[in-house]
């Protein structure tokens, strides 16, 4: 068994290379260990869609594009149609190329959960919900990286979720099903990371009080 924290440490979203086909035997042995993921009451009501017709990928990324340029408007400022700024960062630059060569990425993985399979137990609280993605977001996670281990490159999005009812209409997910995520698979433009930088845990967790010491040993 290869080191599982060499892979949770090096699964970034890379650059993908779009010209290369990746085969089915890598997708689904992923996909077969993505399945051991936890969900509440063992329900695993996650289902995929290996999308890699190329006209269903064009429509995928037509649909992706109006929210995500509404995203791009709210948190950048940037205005659609309008040439980026020189002091755009790096990540941010790769981000926006991603979207607008999101129809050459060779396989979309379409992630959807049915809504009776999800424990949501802070749908009456006075702010928005985020307990249902538990049953679903866990197995994206071990979906990320397993396609990690396999060599390739995955790029998380949940921008294509406002157009879910679209998404729906072309995919034919059935009623009752919400789309959780589209996972955009193909080989990274260079060599996978050998290290990602993320904040160290003293900044993130304290002791017995939000506001308590830093932990750390």
């Amino acid at each position: 068994m290869s080191d599982v924290r060499a892979v949770m440490r090096t699964a970034g979203t890379p650059r993908l290379v779009v010209a290369l086909p990746v085969p089915d035997a890598l997708l689904l042995r992923a996909l077969d260990n993505a399945r051991f993921a936890p969900t509440v009451g063992n329900r695993q009501g996650w289902h995929v869609v290996v999308v890699k017709d190329k006209a269903t990928r064009r429509a995928l990324h037509d649909l992706y594009q109006p929210p995500w340029q509404a995203y791009l408007a709210e948190r950048y400022g940037l205005v659609p149609g309008a040439p980026p700024p020189p002091d755009l960062p790096p990540a941010l630059r790769d981000t926006m190329e991603f979207a607008d060569r999101l129809h050459e990425v060779p396989v979309h993985l379409l992630i959807s959960v049915e809504l009776s399979t999800l424990a949501v137990t802070d749908r009456d609280l006075a702010r928005q919900s985020i307990v249902g993605g538990g049953s679903v977001y866990p197995f994206v996670q071990n979906l990320l990286l397993g396609l990690r281990q396999e060599g390739l490159g995955a790029a998380l999005t949940t921008l294509l979720i406002p157009a879910e009812l679209r998404v729906k209409e072309l995919i034919g997910i059935p009623d009752g099903h919400a789309l959780a995520a589209l996972v955009a698979i193909g080989y990274p433009a260079a060599r996978l990371p050998t290290r990602l930088r993320r904040r160290p845990v003293e900044e993130f967790t304290t002791r017995d009080h939000f506001d308590g010491e830093p932990f750390r040993t």
